[in-house]
């Protein structure tokens, strides 16, 4: 998916940055079980787009309804959700540090107990009932994004006996069409659970975690109400953000 996901517009020609497998995560990581069977044990194939990826349905603003990116209120019911309120902001840039507008950025996330809305989370904490823990919007023409949401949890999982995921938001960005998604999860500057978890962990570079570390954000905090915290994605090249899906991503 070289052209994917280009601030350049239609047809535009790119710098191509060729991706630095070393700071990929290998598939086969056994501190991260469930990778032992999810792994492929043969090599990969790069297959090109066609035309049913590049010219298929695109996301615009008519499919936005108002507040999507505002969690701490899209879902409530009868009050708003319980934990510590923030603010999540930052751009989409792309290879050369220039914008990516009207792209599509969706985030899901736990809420403020570490439990997501979700009928197969058995974690004990409790269901918020005015929280459902997922927002999306567009970036502007400067590619700049913004939500409101609850500060998410931490929550055990069932890796080793004792292993807990650092609080983090997913990250879904899409661009021309559907087929061309990127998936990263965010993390939080400062929370010692990051160095320890097990997935994290699975990531060879240091600088490369640290790009997946949202900012504290005082200029952006809103006083007496919301933390800011800052992240900025970028889509390829020498500094992008970590995807999940290797192939369509770094």
């Amino acid at each position: 998916m070289t052209g994917a996901l280009k601030g350049h517009g239609a047809g535009a020609p790119a710098e191509y940055y060729q991706r630095d497998r070393d700071l990929q995560p290998p598939a086969h990581t056994p501190i991260y079980k469930t990778s032992v069977m999810r792994s492929p044990r043969c090599s990969l194939i790069s297959l090109d787009q066609g035309p049913g990826e590049i010219t298929g349905p695109t996301f615009g603003h008519g499919d936005l309804q108002p507040g999507d990116n505002d969690l701490i209120t899209n879902y409530a019911q009868d009050g708003l959700p319980i934990g510590p309120r923030m603010i999540l902001h930052g751009r989409v840039l792309d290879e050369n540090a220039r914008p990516v507008p009207n792209t599509l950025v969706e985030i899901w996330q736990a809420n403020a107990g570490g439990r997501y809305r979700h009928k197969k989370d058995t974690y004990l904490a409790p269901i918020d009932p005015n929280f459902g823990g997922c927002g999306r919007t567009l970036t502007d023409e400067n590619g700049y994004y913004v939500f409101r949401t609850i500060k998410p949890g931490a929550y055990p999982w069932r890796n080793y006996v004792n292993s807990w995921r650092p609080a983090h938001i997913h990250v879904s960005v899409f661009g021309h069409s559907f087929s061309q998604r990127l998936i990263t999860q965010l993390y939080f500057e400062g929370d010692p659970l990051i160095a320890t978890c097990p997935i994290v962990n699975t990531i060879p570079d240091q600088a490369a975690i640290g790009q997946l570390i949202a900012k504290m954000d005082m200029n952006a905090t809103v006083p007496m109400d919301a933390m800011a915290w800052k992240f900025d994605i970028v889509l390829r090249g020498r500094r992008s953000t970590l995807f999940e899906n290797r192939p369509e991503g770094n």
